[in-house]
């Protein structure tokens, strides 16, 4: 894949390993929304397709509003993997990332990301429901790490996402 990759707005890029994955991201931000978080949950992945790592949103527990799984990754594989090792993973996420991960991301070296749900999606459900933004703006991963490979949104779990930030926010959207 270039290294200039845009994303695909279709999800037509996406294999069944990139779903089964991000399947499980889902998994884990319903888990965190179950707990009082907010609902992001993220895999990483190596090269042999090896789950590494994974974490869900720790933000409103722990109050440190950088809690967020796709941070949290990037500190551990830049911990715990060579840097080719890191170049040829796959970080597996339920939404965007914010551009703090974003920035975490490239700075660490991580290779391609496939998200379930768009900065684009998300921003506009909230606008939808009235709910106010957040303090910091809320780019693409592109906009912020422009030579991450990048595949996303997945439409198939658009629907489950968006219902996790209703319930969040307690929105009904029936």
């Amino acid at each position: 894949m270039s290294h200039n990759a845009v994303p695909s707005h279709d999800g037509g890029d996406l294999t069944e390993l990139d779903r089964r994955h991000l399947a499980r991201c889902v998994e884990l931000a319903c888990e965190a929304l179950d707990a009082g978080d907010e609902p992001f949950g993220s895999v990483l992945v190596d090269a042999v397709g090896s789950v590494r790592f994974e974490d869900r949103n720790h933000v409103v527990e722990s109050g440190d509003r950088t809690q967020h799984p796709e941070f949290a990754i990037a500190r551990w594989a830049a911990e715990h993997m060579t840097p080719d090792e890191r170049r040829d993973a796959v970080v597996y996420t339920s939404g965007e990332h914010c551009p703090m991960c974003s920035a975490a991301h490239a700075w660490v070296g991580l290779g391609r990301i496939v998200f379930a749900s768009s900065t684009d999606q998300l921003v506009g459900w909230l606008a939808d429901w009235g709910v106010p933004g957040g303090p910091v703006a809320p780019y693409p991963i592109t906009e912020i790490a422009p030579f991450v490979p990048v595949t996303g949104p997945a439409p198939e779990f658009a629907d489950e996402i968006k219902q996790l930030h209703a319930r969040l926010h307690g929105v009904n959207v029936d």
